[in-house]
Order: structure tokens, then C-alpha cells, then sequence
């Protein structure tokens, strides 16, 4: 699934990013090489960087 339509950045790769690095997903996103367009995906995207490491917690 698409977390970001306006960069094409798929859940599973933000989810990846958010278990090898630190941050939150605005700088994740620019680890990714892509900068936010529209911003609305952000709100989402924070979920999932803090499920991803929750799971690690876990």
C-alpha cells in the first residue's frame, strides 16, 4: 500500500526505514530521497514509524 501518492513511498519501505533509523517521518522521508508534497500523509505516516517500533520493543 501507498503511505505517500505523491512520492510513490510504499508502507512496507517507510516501515523498513523506521526499524534501521532514527527519526521521525518527515526525516525518514528524506532518507528515502523524497521531500513532502501535499503533507497530508504525514499524520499516517507518524502512526506507522511508531507501530513499526513499537514492534521492535515488543
Amino acid at each position: 500500500m501507498y503511505i505517500c501518492i505523491c512520492n510513490a513511498i510504499r508502507e512496507k519501505d517507510l516501515r523498513r526505514a523506521a526499524c534501521e533509523q532514527g527519526g521521525d517521518a518527515e526525516s525518514l522521508y528524506a532518507k528515502l530521497g523524497f521531500a513532502p508534497q501535499c503533507r497530508q500523509c504525514l499524520e499516517d505516516a507518524e502512526h506507522i514509524v511508531a507501530e513499526a517500533r513499537s514492534c521492535i520493543l515488543a
